[in-house]
């Protein structure tokens, strides 16, 4: 119930799916949401300290989660799948661990640049190393921002292909990673 079996996701997947679903989308709107604030507003420090925060543990349980992809087994794709949709959902995965990376590396190589640490709800700190390149706060905040827009575009693919397999093809893709199926 717990671990994967050839049959279905288990408890463990399921979670850091839409933990991490969440925490995405959150992070997101957080980020779109903070960027014209300006020094004034209440939120001007709050708002990306706590960006930061859950942006880091995001980092953490994405991490766990790829290790736990590892030892794992995968359950075996649907058969009614057409092979070109199992290669686009593999490509489509791996295109979202890549993005997801790249958004938290550059995350924090904009934080860091100033070689100041992260705090991560005041409850540690993760160091910072200071600038590796000229202007790199800029130009890793330049591709936080679109490897941002590119992740939502391939979230709202995803969502949509789950949709897809619910609803037009009445497979079990989508109960597969809500419900432990047992087997």
């Amino acid at each position: 119930m717990f671990r994967n079996t050839e049959a279905s996701y288990g408890l463990a997947s399921i979670l850091f799916h839409w933990v991490s679903a969440l925490a995405v989308i959150s992070l997101f709107v957080l980020g779109y949401w903070m960027v014209d604030l300006t020094y004034y507003s209440t939120w001007y420090k709050t708002a990306p300290h706590l960006h930061k925060s859950f942006g880091l543990l995001l980092l953490l349980l994405t991490l766990v989660r790829l290790a736990w992809k590892v030892v794992n087994p995968k359950p075996k794709a649907d058969p009614n799948h057409k092979k070109w949709e199992q290669k686009a959902g593999h490509i489509a995965h791996l295109a979202i661990y890549l993005l997801l990376m790249v958004i938290m590396l550059s995350g924090y190589l904009i934080s860091t640049a100033d070689a100041r640490g992260i705090w991560v709800f005041d409850w540690f700190e993760v160091p910072g190393f200071g600038s590796f390149i000229d202007e790199q706060a800029d130009v890793a905040g330049l591709i936080h921002q679109y490897a941002a827009y590119s992740l939502m575009g391939l979230t709202l693919i995803h969502a949509l292909g789950a949709i897809k397999h619910h609803v037009i093809d009445k497979d079990s893709t989508l109960l597969r990673m809500i419900k432990v199926i047992k087997s």
